[in-house]
């Protein structure tokens, strides 16, 4: 299938949703060409708009946003109020009381002991903030657009054979040649099942609903999330329903979405005889978690739903997926211009398969307590006892928020495979800015030349930032990687064969840059 057609493009993305598209722009930041092609013809859904589409972005993926300068563009700074005043953006004002909820069981902001995290410094970049699928899918194509990704829309992956050097694609009739694929396709992802990876885990206890409706008398069911001895169904006016019936996801895409299979539904899980008279919107979805055993298979990589999927509560879907393309990024980048040091792309799954059975075994323990049973009733009623304590809250908001991610790269420095803390440098500017080139940083407070000296031998792969900080957090140097994860760290005098055996590591042999990196944006 592949002998007459030419290498057209570095990497071929199957899928234009968040993931698909901020993978694209990370592989463009390091110059590659990049073809995006997405089955659906029209982006836009109702269901991704609200009250349905909204999303609860974590750390990772703010401070992921904050370091590609996508966050204004979210989020602008400044919004007017009614009166035409300016205000600080809503990701901006803090303390917001609710902090966030397992299984609908509030934390509370108030009682979140932020000191438990040692290295976070307050920053343009929050802790939590919600986002319009719609506007995100919206702001991701245009970056993508501009950085020059080729979306190709009403094209979806029909088949493709790879070979050592390339990955040939048929899609809509058409045929695309790449040296790699990476299926962000979703949780049916058709790049998953026609490049044989394993996808195991455990099957669906309930079918989730989530409606739009009219109701005769909007005051029969009380606002509010409800546990049942049916299920559990959680209303807020006027007329937006989420409901979950244990019924081993029965219904879940088996027939179309009535208005008289809701009713029946809704009286079955509220135990009333409410009335709908409309049905405006309704999706299904279940608590099925499964989750690919390899995110590679040659020249064919998973991310996001594509390699994992689980129930959406908590909405931890979304951001498991931008972790994964903002480790992915990078790394495949060096692969495909020819500087990555040995196993690199292995490490995309080695830190990434962790975090996601990390997350499909939260949203398993929330299902759990979500059983119509005494025994999850009792169980709720003890972790809502624990979550109301300040010890409770703050695990609770760690995991939720996403501020507790470590990858295990080995070193004894406690900051090494967390998130850099994004100081505030001398000059006004903070790392998370500075990450925008893409390139990796070597953070250095004190202007040392031997440390200047060893990044220069890295000279186009790690930029040396020479910067005091307002507080140093009693560090004095560190070196941080494309995607924002300390390599290496040091409170002392550093030690330069550590800071050199970590940069030989993530961005292989000194001296040498491909002249792949010629062709940068």
């Amino acid at each position: 299938m592949h002998s007459h057609h030419p290498i057209s493009h570095d990497v071929v993305i199957s899928g234009a949703g968040p993931v698909g598209l901020f993978l694209a722009c990370e592989l463009r930041l390091a110059g590659l060409s990049i073809l995006t092609l997405e089955k659906a013809e029209d982006p836009r859904s109702p269901l991704k708009r609200l009250p349905f589409g909204m999303r609860g972005l974590s750390a990772p993926t703010i401070e992921a946003f904050h370091r590609r300068d996508l966050l204004d563009a979210i989020a602008p700074p400044t919004t007017k109020d009614g009166s035409g005043k300016l205000v600080a953006a809503h990701w901006m004002q803090q303390p917001r009381r609710p902090g966030g909820h397992f299984a609908g069981i509030q934390f509370h902001l108030d009682a979140v002991d932020s000191s438990k995290w040692p290295y976070r410094l307050p920053g343009p970049a929050g802790t939590s903030m919600a986002v319009e699928m719609d506007q995100l899918e919206t702001m991701l194509a245009t970056r993508a657009t501009a950085m020059g990704v080729e979306i190709r829309r009403g094209l979806g992956v029909e088949n493709f054979d790879q070979s050592d050097e390339d990955v040939t694609v048929r899609a809509g009739g058409e045929i695309f040649r790449a040296r790699w694929l990476v299926g962000c396709d979703g949780g049916r992802s058709m790049v998953r099942k026609l490049g044989g990876f394993a996808f195991t885990g455990t099957d669906a206890e309930f079918t989730g609903y989530s409606v739009e409706v009219e109701i005769a008398d909007p005051d029969a069911l009380s606002p509010g999330r409800h546990y049942t001895p049916t299920g559990m169904y959680t209303y807020s006016r006027p007329g937006t329903i989420a409901m979950v019936e244990f019924d081993g996801a029965a219904f879940h895409r088996t027939e179309p979405i009535t208005l008289e299979h809701v009713q029946a539904v809704l009286r079955r899980v509220s135990g009333t005889d409410v009335t709908l008279t409309a049905l405006r919107l309704a999706t299904t979805w279940t608590d099925r978690a499964y989750q690919a055993s390899a995110y590679r298979n040659g020249r064919v990589l998973l991310a996001g739903d594509a390699a994992h999927i689980h129930s959406p509560l908590g909405g931890q879907g979304l951001n498991l997926g931008i972790g994964d393309a903002m480790n992915l990024g990078w790394k495949l980048a060096a692969t495909i211009r020819g500087d990555a040091p040995a196993g690199l792309l292995d490490s995309y799954f080695d830190e990434r398969h962790p975090v996601g059975a990390q997350i499909l075994d939260w949203s398993r323990a929330q299902v759990a307590l979500m059983r119509p049973s005494h025994s999850s009733r009792a169980l709720e009623a003890i972790i809502r006892d624990l979550i109301d304590t300040r010890d409770g809250a703050t695990y609770f908001a760690e995991r939720v928020w996403g501020v507790s991610l470590r990858y295990d790269l080995g070193g004894s420095h406690p900051l090494v495979g967390r998130s850099a803390p994004d100081f505030e440098l001398a000059d006004g500017t903070r790392p998370g800015e500075r990450l925008r080139t893409g390139q990796a940083l070597l953070l250095d407070f004190a202007a040392r030349p031997a440390l200047q000296a060893l990044a220069s031998r890295w000279s186009g792969r790690i930029a040396y930032v020479a910067e005091d900080a307002r507080e140093r957090l009693g560090l004095s140097a560190l070196l941080v990687r494309p995607d924002g994860v300390v390599a290496w760290a040091a409170d002392g005098e550093p030690d330069l064969e550590g800071a050199a055996r970590a940069a030989s590591r993530w961005f292989g042999a000194p001296g040498q840059v491909a002249a792949y990196a010629k062709g940068t944006v």
